[in-house]
């Protein structure tokens, strides 16, 4: 067997790098002559745990492992030569094989299993140019040990040591069913194939490493890091595809090939895994690919304290690829990088975290433009800054966020742009997301001018830059600027804090833009009767969930929501939960799950919190006049006078209601068709039902024929509702097992 020096250059300014480098010496093994001869087979084996046969006849040593049943060997040597074959019949068992002698295994010829097949080494492993294992279940190269116990019994594994030798692959290695797992204290190099369709090929370095079984994630985690290396300028192709050196380097290097591939199953999602820790680094100089089995695109997670780029080809190829570093500069190989990914249909979302000290800053200082609808996020632990002279740009549907603060931690991170964001042939969005104590520099900002918000997006520009409210003390502070533009930056708790109605001192409308970014508010305080008072007619709320975990006080004789007593704007995407309810010995509350009088919009929004009225109630609105489409109440509704009045939905209606519902309990002195739609309406349409046995109401008391009052039964099938459309891209669904339709939405969402 003849190697070739292998040697790599860093680029100018990059950490400095090992030598990765191999001759004939196979990486420092200590290779005596007979380990390599032609004629070598494994010798001195003996089973220690478990029981099975080894027999030898001619050139093939076959180990002989009855029912499928796990078993320890202990050899003295372990080497095949290359006219050789070690055969291990096993079933779908597994055997673990550990070297304790002094030389090192060199697999020069085949290695076959019908099941899993462990060796374990400390003076090294490695796979010759023409070696070839294959294995139906898994198959584990290590330079650490495990201990017997735990084999056998067939749980989570810990190997450990100190071993400074490689594993090394040269040749092939390929499971047909399960793993190919390769692990070192120092280093662990592909040079050839690694294949393990239906499972996962991962590697890891370091002084300690968990083995844990899992048949939808990377099973391999790195407990103790040794700053070892992984270098990989082969081919690893799996369903799932991992490569951990912590606190060390990755080198993935293949030119313009595929140097990893992740092609996903039926039940593990195409997922690569890189990661080398705060203090290491990953070179990339190849392609890296992850795609769902479903054709579909995968995901790639990267994380590193540096990431480098070499060459003008490297690009991953992904649905979504994940980086997570301290810090980042982006240099030209980088930009080049990630627009190349960027135009392969790769969405990127990059996080820094600040650690080891580092500023957790995110500088762009070269151009990045793609064409496509994927998308680019930069995460900054403190701020983002674009440079003069640098342009971002998408012609297509692509988003951009640039985001301070990613930790919302209010650190007084700002967005800079001294460059330019042209969007000007995109129909994607612009979203920079900066502290309330920070600061936003737009810069040049170039907008579509033929751009309209998606259809239930809530989106009013398209470029748009976002107070991050990260506190409740932040949401209190909006009332001082009711008009801005705010995100919640993170879930909020608002326990133990006098929260105050947005407004309600002042009699101020919010006349901006709140996006929630799907983040919860709860437990607002039962001091509050809302979290707004009034939405104005050019306000938004969108893509938030409120809860009032005990209840919120409605005041008297007034129209209160827990999101907000009036809307005349819009509210799409907006959920609330908990309870509302008048304070004792008051009375004149009208009150609303999510919004008490709706002069506005409400769409695809619901509500599931429990509403007690003194007067009126209603599950979503007490009083609408304006338009709700494609939304629902689910909790319970009732009125404690004796001329209250309830609805499950809403109360009272002069204006729109479209494709909505709801299934709460509705309980008043006086009832009409509760539970279905409203109390008062102005007149309902022929496509409106109701079930006659969770109401017990047999006529709507309105205007529609008993005949669409619906069992249970009718209400589970699509054909007793006319007029309304179930089919692919309809508002309605009813999915397996439900009792009542439900909004498509809801289940794509």
């Amino acid at each position: 067997m003849s190697l070739n020096m292998f040697s790599m250059r860093p680029p100018r300014g990059a950490r400095k790098l090992p030598a990765v480098s191999i001759v004939v010496s196979l990486l420092g093994l200590s290779c005596a002559a007979p380990v390599f001869a032609a004629g070598t087979l494994p010798q001195g084996g003996a089973y220690v745990s478990g029981n099975g046969s080894i027999a030898g006849a001619g050139n093939t040593l076959t180990v002989t492992q009855p029912g499928s049943t796990r078993g320890v060997i202990n050899w003295n040597s372990f080497s095949i030569g290359r006219n050789n074959t070690v055969v291990f019949n096993n079933g779908s068992g597994a055997t673990l094989n550990r070297v304790t002698g002094g030389s090192p295994s060199a697999i020069l010829g085949k290695l076959n299993a019908t099941g899993s097949v462990y060796l374990i080494n400390p003076q090294g492993v490695v796979v010759g140019q023409q070696g070839v294992v294959s294995t139906g279940g898994r198959f584990v190269a290590s330079t650490l040990d495990t201990d017997n116990a735990s084999f056998m019994n067939g749980g989570a594994l810990t190997f450990s040591g100190q071993s400074e030798q490689r594993v090394v692959n040269l040749g092939r290695i390929g499971s047909t069913n399960g793993d190919v797992l390769l692990i070192a204290a120092k280093e662990v190099d592909n040079y050839g194939s690694i294949r393990a369709p239906q499972g996962t090929a991962e590697v890891a370095v370091g002084n300690k490493v968990l083995l844990q079984d899992s048949s939808s994630s990377q099973q391999m985690f790195v407990q103790t890091a040794s700053g070892g290396a992984i270098v990989n300028t082969g081919v690893i192709e799996a369903a799932q595809v991992s490569l951990q050196a912590v606190d060390g380097n990755i080198y993935a290097l293949a030119g313009c090939d595929d140097v990893v591939r992740a092609t996903g199953t039926a039940t593990r999602g195409g997922h690569v895994w890189l990661v080398a820790g705060t203090a290491g680094q990953v070179i990339l100089a190849g392609n890296v690919g992850a795609q769902n089995a479903d054709g579909t695109g995968g995901t790639v997670d990267t994380s590193t304290g540096l990431l480098t780029f070499w060459g003008d080809l490297t690009k991953v190829t992904t649905g979504q690829w994940n980086i997570t570093l301290p810090a980042y500069t982006f240099d030209n190989g980088a930009a080049r990088t990630f627009a190349r990914s960027l135009n392969a249909s790769t969405s990127i979302g990059m996080t820094t975290t600040g650690a080891s000290g580092q500023s957790g800053d995110i500088g762009v200082e070269h151009s990045i433009q793609w064409t496509g609808d994927s998308s680019l996020t930069l995460n900054a632990a403190h701020g983002v800054s674009v440079a003069s002279g640098v342009t971002l740009s998408n012609q297509g549907g692509g988003a951009l966020t640039l985001r301070a603060d990613a930790g919302s931690i209010n650190n007084g991170g700002s967005v800079t742009n001294s460059g330019t964001i042209d969007w000007s042939s995109s129909t994607g969005i612009v979203s920079a997301l900066y502290d309330i104590s920070g600061s936003y520099t737009p810069g040049t900002v170039l907008s579509n001018s033929a751009w309209r918000p998606p259809a239930y997006s809530g989106l009013v520009t398209q470029i748009t830059g976002y107070k991050l409210v990260n506190s409740v003390q932040d949401l209190q502070n909006i009332v001082e600027e009711m008009g801005g533009n705010y995100a919640l930056g993170k879930d909020i708790d608002a326990s133990d804090y006098a929260f105050r109605t947005l407004g309600f001192a002042t009699n101020a409308s919010f006349s901006g833009q709140f996006n929630g970014m799907w983040h919860t508010v709860s437990n607002i305080s039962p001091d509050a009767n809302a979290v707004f008072s009034d939405i104005a007619a050019n306000g938004v709320v969108r893509d938030v969930n409120v809860n009032a975990n005990s209840h919120i006080y409605a005041p008297s004789f007034r129209s209160v929501g827990i999101l907000a007593g009036t809307n005349h704007g819009l509210i799409v995407n907006t959920f609330t939960s908990g309870a509302i309810r008048p304070p004792s010995n008051d009375s004149g509350a009208t009150i609303g799950g999510l919004v008490g009088s709706n002069y506005g919009t409400i769409a695809r929004s619901g509500s599931s919190a429990n509403v007690t009225a003194d007067s009126c109630g209603g599950g979503l609105v007490y009083s609408n006049t304006g338009t709700i489409t494609q939304s629902y109440a689910t909790g319970d509704v009732s009125s404690n006078e004796s001329r209250g009045s309830s609805a499950g939905l809403v109360h009272s209606n002069t204006g729109t209601v479209t494709q909505s519902f709801a299934t709460g309990k509705v309980s008043a002195f006086n009832v009409a068709l509760d539970g279905a739609v409203c109390y008062y309406c102005s007149g309902l349409g022929s496509d409106v039902y109701w079930n006659v046995d969770t109401t017990g109401l047999t006529t709507s008391g309105g205007n529609l024929p008993p005949s669409n009052g619906l069992t249970t039964a009718q209400m589970s099938n699509p054909a007793s509702f006319a007029g309304w459309d179930f089919g692919t891209g309809g508002a309605w669904a009813l999915p397996a097992g439900t009792t009542h339709p439900v909004l498509r939405w809801q289940i794509e969402h």
